[in-house]
């Protein structure tokens, strides 16, 4: 028999999105004479819907691990959306809202809104790192500021008429597949290289880290770039999949993350946690959301649920972390 101490971290959370599913499928049978499970479309939907704000939330993970957070993935998803958006309309596109950017090769929309993207997380990082405001104050205004210069970038009007070759980023299971290659290369980075050493360094005492001769301001900022480009392609694929932009993309997104993330097993208080965690907790919440919808519960309901497991997650992680200092 395998020990407890054997199994990965994740083995309790992947247990807890099996007894989930498994669960809805039964009330399925119950409730509305269905099968939950049985359906693969559904499940595909589950899936697509899940990996935008997934890639918002491998980079959130690594934001928390630094025992910081950031509240404006959502909104950096939208401006990123509505500018990748302005390179990338169709040649042929009635009455164009930038006539100047037409004829863009597809390289362009991209690489514009993962800069875009970058430098709010860069803002993001910066202000935390070098003036000690609370990276929850930092990226609530950068929320604020992203969503209103997503407005007035094209006054509240949305951009449609993309290209083809723009819109295949996000048709099929290329949102998927982008998800996947995301999550495994910080999965990889956080746990095989020195920059995963120090991020996690930082979250677990960063008084020690910067003893230890870790510059903490360079790495925070860096840490915040990427979560800010990930926001970015996450802007970049949504409005692709949808084949338009709107300012009002992305809404709630950032909290969906760190909810996946804190679901995932990811500590608050910094220092552990790990991507494969996050990716199970994205799972879990598409899951549900799918779950309700399925057995036609009010929406209002699955926010409560969601509120309701999130702290559910929290209380869990400070008796973890309690038991952890009496040990000590």
């Amino acid at each position: 028999m395998f020990k407890r101490a054997n199994l990965p971290a994740e083995a309790s959370i992947f247990a807890v999105f099996v007894g989930i599913a498994v669960l809805f499928e039964i009330l399925g049978w119950f409730v509305v004479g269905k099968s939950f499970l049985g359906n693969v479309q559904r499940l595909e939907i589950i899936i697509l819907q899940v990996c935008i704000f997934g890639i918002i939330a491998v980079g959130v993970t690594q934001v928390i691990i630094t025992s910081g957070i950031d509240l404006s993935g959502g909104a950096v998803l939208a401006l990123s959306a509505m500018v990748a958006a302005s390179f990338a309309q169709s040649a042929d596109a009635f009455a164009p809202m930038f006539p100047q950017f037409l004829g863009s090769p597809i390289i362009i929309p991209i690489v514009v809104g993962l800069a875009v993207g970058a430098a709010c997380g860069w803002i993001n990082g910066a202000i935390t790192a070098y003036t000690g405001i609370p990276s929850f104050i930092a990226t609530l205004g950068m929320l604020v500021t992203a969503r209103a210069v997503a407005v007035i970038y094209t006054e509240g009007q949305p951009i449609y008429s993309l290209s083809d070759s723009f819109t295949a980023i996000g048709s099929g299971a290329w949102p998927v597949l982008i998800f996947f290659i995301v999550a495994v290369i910080f999965h990889l980075l956080l746990k095989h290289t020195v920059y995963g050493k120090h991020t996690y360094a930082i979250g677990s005492n960063e008084r020690a880290a910067r003893v230890a001769g870790i510059n903490v301001r360079r790495h925070k900022i860096m840490v915040y770039t990427i979560a800010g480009s990930l926001s970015g392609l996450a802007g970049v694929v949504m409005c692709a999949r949808a084949t338009i932009a709107q300012s009002g993309m992305g809404t709630m997104y950032e909290l969906d993350a760190i909810s996946a993330v804190v679901i995932g097993g990811t500590s608050l208080f910094g220092g552990r946690g790990r991507i494969t965690g996050t990716v199970i907790g994205v799972c879990i919440l598409g899951v549900i959301t799918s779950g309700f919808t399925f057995l036609r519960i009010d929406f209002y309901y699955q926010e409560i649920v969601k509120g309701m497991i999130i702290v559910g997650a929290v209380m869990l992680d400070q008796r973890r972390q309690a038991q952890r200092r009496l040990r000590a």
